[in-house]
C-alpha cells in the first residue's frame, strides 16, 4: 500500500472541508434551511478532522510491536 505525504493528505482534507463549508453556506442562504442537513454536514466535518488530524481511528487498531 502506498502512503501519501502528510502535505497531500492535509491539502485534500482542506479541499473537502472547503467544499462542505461552501455547501453549508448555500444551504444556510435558502429561505427555509434544513437544520438537520446542516447538523449532518457539521458532524461529517468533525469526523473528518478527528480521523485525519487527531488519528482517532488508531484507537481501534491492534497495537504494532517492533
Amino acid at each position: 500500500m502506498q502512503k501519501s505525504s502528510p502535505y497531500t493528505k492535509g491539502f485534500i482534507t482542506f479541499i473537502v472541508l472547503m467544499v462542505l463549508t461552501i455547501v453549508e453556506y448555500y444551504i444556510g442562504l435558502a429561505s427555509n434551511p434544513s437544520a438537520v442537513l446542516l447538523i449532518l454536514i457539521a458532524i461529517l466535518k468533525g469526523g473528518l478532522i478527528m480521523n485525519i488530524f487527531m488519528n482517532i481511528g488508531r484507537l481501534w487498531r491492534p497495537e504494532e510491536h517492533h
